[in-house]
């Protein structure tokens, strides 16, 4: 248990008088679904079939929904710049606070890398046979990484506007996935997966607990609005945006697993990044065209997740130049 001392943060006193406040509850519901819902994974757990129903359910009982309950108690309690950081230091003192904000950041890294790497593969199915070479791809990735810190440096209430369209463009992209399967069921009388009748395809086997995981990596990220806490205009855009943020998430996945599983058999899936362009393609009555315009949507949307990765994250960095646990420059 941290000492009395050792809660009180210099950010607290800081930060508030160097970031304005810009952030409305439709800007945090936008940067949730941004950090929360990347649909790409709706494409990898069709091998768990109809299993992956029960598997997306579960995860919402038991990390999505208690983790925005939670999140939301503490962001009313400590509203600050950091979240993750500022919570585990106000229990466990200065050393946890930085190592939590330290294991809250680097996988903000890591999760960059993956969204350039994505931007490749959809643009590999947009154009067959393009960026064939290692080092072709390294280019792309580097320049989603580029872009992303020239954007994230900018004034944020210009840089969240970007965002903001970009992702209600993604999601019409992820309702012209779900409609695909709708449509493919109606013109073929059937489902390209079959067993929905069957329980046992349902069920939880022991051989499948790899998916529940999975299931929790797609839903990590509830928390990472807060990072901005001193920059929200009211304090009721924290419930706010958890609660719209939680439903879009959940309709979404359940949305875009279902498109795609009644497009494509799922006993052949290989768990592929363009698996949902192949579902629209499909289920729009084999147009390839249209099914490039969905993809450069969600290539325009990785791109802009990049950057709310970028700026999010760096939060983190910035309180623990704050906090003198990192150089001071970065807390500038």
């Amino acid at each position: 248990m941290a000492s009395q001392d050792e809660r009180v943060m210099i950010s607290e006193r800081v930060a508030p008088g160097m970031l304005p406040r810009v952030l409305n509850s439709f800007d945090m519901t936008i940067i949730f679904v941004a950090i929360v819902l990347f649909i790409v994974n709706a494409s990898a757990i069709q091998q768990a079939h109809q299993a992956a129903y029960t598997y997306w359910i579960l995860g919402f009982l038991a990390f999505l929904i208690p983790g925005a309950l939670v999140t939301a108690q503490l962001g009313q309690m400590f509203p600050q710049e950091g979240s993750l950081y500022v919570w585990t230091q106000k229990a466990l003192g200065p050393f946890w606070g930085f190592f939590a904000g330290f294991c809250a950041w680097w996988p903000g890294i890591l999760v960059m890398v993956a969204t350039g790497d994505a931007v490749v593969t959809l643009w590999q199915f947009i154009d067959k046979g393009g960026l064939p070479k290692a080092w072709e791809q390294g280019l792309v990735i580097l320049a989603v990484l580029w872009f992303s810190a020239l954007m994230a440096s900018m004034r944020l209430r210009m840089t969240q506007s970007y965002a903001n369209v970009a992702v209600l463009f993604y999601g019409a992209g992820i309702f012209v996935i779900g409609l695909a399967g709708i449509l493919y069921l109606i013109g073929s009388g059937h489902s390209a997966t079959g067993g929905w009748g069957t329980a046992s395809n349902w069920s939880i086997h022991s051989g499948q607990w790899t998916w529940f995981g999975f299931v929790i990596l797609a839903l990590l990220g509830i928390e990472v609005p807060l990072n901005m806490g001193v920059e929200i205009v009211n304090m009721r855009s924290i419930k706010k945006y958890l609660f719209w943020g939680s439903i879009v998430v959940m309709v979404a996945y359940l949305w875009t697993t279902l498109g795609t599983m009644l497009s494509l058999p799922a006993s052949k899936s290989v768990g592929a990044t363009t698996d949902i362009l192949q579902a629209v393609q499909v289920g729009f009555w084999g147009s390839h065209p249209f099914a490039i315009i969905i993809g450069l949507v969600l290539i325009w949307f990785f791109v802009a997740n990049t950057i709310v990765y970028n700026y999010s994250f760096s939060r983190l960095l910035f309180v623990s130049g704050l906090e003198q646990r990192m150089p001071a420059q970065l807390g500038r």
